[in-house]
């Protein structure tokens, strides 16, 4: 523990240095994203907010509204999956050498506060308790589309694509909430915490299929410096316990 405080530190410091090496006066800085990385971001901007003296302005955008705005060239950053940032890169909206892979994100489950708690510890157990379901909700987007092939691995797809519903304009937690699905599967740091449910946890680590997520500097940015200052923090692995707090993974090493 003493080691793992001592590397933040030694991050923070360096985030410091970053920025008085470049320039003496704060900057503010916008991070453009959804919600698939938006727990992360605001973890790791608060830290370091207090280690540069920059402000960092965490933008949610739902729905097509990310797109629109980076093609719009606003914001200086753009955290989103790393497909989608690669995309990026190549229409020339975010700077070459920029982009940094920070994280990783899986699925987790929840079902409705009061209800009964199915065992999901172990693979047989996870696949016993989407049997055993009543309904079974998730969303076609970022991490969604993972539970399909996860389903078909298991080869209870067949069995249970009947009682499966793709949650649209919602969280998959709101539906468990009122009630519409008795189980709902989504990304770890997306379904929880929310009101009305309670999580059982992540997937069994031998069904895990993580999705990556990465930043990068928007070419229409006014504090470009501080800007890459802030990617490379993220990216630092000293960092890593505060991107577990938002309930995300570091890279895998």
């Amino acid at each position: 523990m003493k080691f793992r405080t001592t590397l933040l530190a030694l991050s923070l410091f360096a985030a410091a240095g970053l920025i008085s090496g470049g320039s003496a006066q704060a900057a503010e800085i916008t991070v453009l994203l959804n919600q698939a990385t938006e727990s992360g971001v605001r973890e790791l901007a608060a830290a370091f907010e207090k280690a540069s003296g920059h402000k960092v302005i965490v933008s949610f955008q739902g729905g097509p509204a990310l797109n629109q705005k980076v093609n719009a060239g606003e914001g200086d950053l753009v955290s989103s999956g790393l497909a989608q940032i690669n995309d990026w890169v190549k229409s020339g909206k975010l700077v070459g050498g920029s982009v940094v892979e920070y994280g990783r994100v899986g699925n987790g489950v929840a079902v409705k506060a009061g209800t009964s708690k199915p065992d999901i510890s172990t693979p047989e157990a996870f696949k016993q308790a989407m049997l055993n379901a009543k309904s079974i909700g998730h969303t076609n987007a970022g991490t969604g589309p993972f539970n399909t092939r996860l389903f078909q691995k298991l080869g209870i797809y067949d069995q249970i694509k009947d009682k499966i519903t793709i949650v649209e304009g919602r969280l998959v937690a709101a539906a468990v909430a009122a009630g519409d699905i008795e189980i709902g599967i989504q990304q770890t740091n997306v379904i929880q915490p929310h009101p009305g449910t309670e999580y059982l946890g992540p997937l069994p680590a031998e069904l895990m299929e993580y999705g990556k997520v990465g930043i990068g500097v928007l070419t229409g940015s006014k504090q470009p410096e501080a800007a890459s200052a802030f990617a490379k923090f993220m990216a630092d692995p000293a960092n890593a316990g505060l991107l577990r707090k938002a309930a995300m993974e570091p890279p895998a090493s």
